[in-house]
């Protein structure tokens, strides 16, 4: 079997609760309940970060934000931080079997030595240095080294259309040979502009327009992968970088993006899709994160892990196809540089959330939480469990004593002299 092409669709603030197949009522996602039903859903899979730099740090790496020193918040456009060129991204890992792009939203460093996002294993780059609601914003174009402004106003309604368009014309070009794309949609980041050309009449209003537009291209990349001779070649899978924003549904769990601990803002929706390669309806209900996307793309493709890299993220390749559970133990849950909560497969203790604007310590209380009988977290039964609560508190403090130290390594952001140190 030839090494699969991958493409990674990243919603930007997709709530678990927003399509259909994960229990959504409101929006209408028939095709991505499509490649639910022809591929895999995972039940329990988490964003690295409730927020998107150390997410997208997390997925492209295999290891926690905290260790790039990309933990502490969102890049602003005045930051000069940015992914580290010591990090190993999935593009350059994939190097030199697979042709590589990344088409959306960067947002991991706009200032050189972290721009353009070629520099970390992509071959071509179309799209945004950070999120839509940011300024100065323009759409950047290029291969190599020569990236290049291409529209100093950017058209937000038609950004979803047009980076499923770049997708389409990647794989078309690249059909021969494998290739990968990272399809980093900015959508349903607000602001919300719907798309004149693709009207939906979402009975969820404007959020609903934009999620249903980006299902209707999901369905229109399908056709062309089919048509293009490649769909059983493909591994397509759909996820999002962090839970809903101030709209949309988290699902059954608590809290939204940015909220500490909570399901809410980490839990996200994981579909993948490759005819032949992973059965057809399959439901897994293992642990697993974003984290493991990088380990478990080498696996497929039959390349080795990164050499003197210490991955935080598994292989869970079996676990798309059914062979097995998954290898996840634990997952952390990040609060910027704290270790907000500990999951394991039945069981999760919260450590940190907030009240008004205090960021609250809350080894006291305790919370610990049994997942599978309340997965809203709503109920703390560590009076009733007492060796379970004992058991998570070790590992929390395991997990505290080997990541939290690592953030002092980082200095600051620091903003830029002036605006000519901007991409733009």
């Amino acid at each position: 079997m030839r090494q699969p092409n991958v493409i990674i669709i990243l919603a930007d603030d997709l709530g678990y609760g927003d399509i259909g197949c994960d229990g959504g009522a409101h929006i209408r996602t028939p095709n991505l309940d499509r490649m639910a039903a022809e591929g895999v859903r995972f039940t329990d899979f988490y964003a690295s970060a409730n927020v998107c730099t150390p997410s997208r740090a997390g997925l492209l790496t295999g290891r926690y934000a905290i260790r790039s020193g990309l933990a502490h918040e969102v890049i602003q456009p005045a930051d000069t931080t940015g992914l580290p060129l010591s990090e190993v991204t999935i593009p350059q890992a994939l190097k030199p079997d697979y042709a590589t792009a990344l088409i959306g939203k960067w947002h991991l460093g706009h200032v050189a030595p972290h721009w353009p996002p070629t520099a970390y294993g992509f071959d071509a780059f179309y799209g945004l240095p950070y999120s839509h609601d940011m300024r100065p914003l323009s759409l950047y174009e290029g291969t190599g080294a020569d990236v290049s402004a291409q529209e100093g106003r950017v058209d937000l309604s038609r950004l979803t259309q047009r980076f499923f368009e770049q997708t389409e014309a990647f794989a078309e070009a690249n059909r021969d040979r494998p290739f990968f794309v990272l399809l980093a949609l900015s959508a349903p980041h607000i602001p919300l502009v719907p798309n004149p050309d693709d009207p939906m009449g979402s009975p969820a209003g404007v959020y609903g327009e934009v999620v249903e537009e980006i299902d209707l291209n999901v369905g229109r990349l399908l056709t062309r992968l089919k048509a293009l001779g490649i769909d059983d070649d493909t591994l397509v899978i759909f996820t999002s970088d962090n839970g809903p924003w101030f709209e949309g549904s988290a699902g059954p769990f608590r809290d939204r993006k940015g909220g500490s601990a909570w399901d809410g803002g980490f839990r996200v929706p994981f579909i993948a899709r490759q005819p032949g390669r992973i059965p057809a309806g399959h439901v897994a209900s293992g642990l697993s994160s974003n984290l493991d996307l990088l380990p478990t793309v080498l696996s497929l493709a039959g390349l080795p892990a990164p050499p003197g890299v210490e991955l935080d993220g598994r292989d869970v390749s079996a676990m798309l196809t059914g062979e097995a559970a998954s290898p996840n133990e634990e997952i952390l849950l990040f609060n910027i540089i704290r270790v907000a909560a500990l999951r394991t497969a039945r069981w999760k203790l919260v450590a940190r959330s907030y009240y008004r604007t205090y960021d609250v310590p809350l080894d006291a209380l305790p919370l610990l939480f049994d997942m599978q009988a309340d997965p809203g977290e709503t109920y703390s039964v560590a009076s009733l469990h007492p060796d379970v609560l004992t058991d998570m508190r070790a590992r929390l403090s395991r997990a505290r004593a080997k990541y939290e130290p690592i953030a002092d390594q980082f200095p600051p952001h620091v903003a830029p002299a002036s605006a000519a140190d901007h991409p733009d």
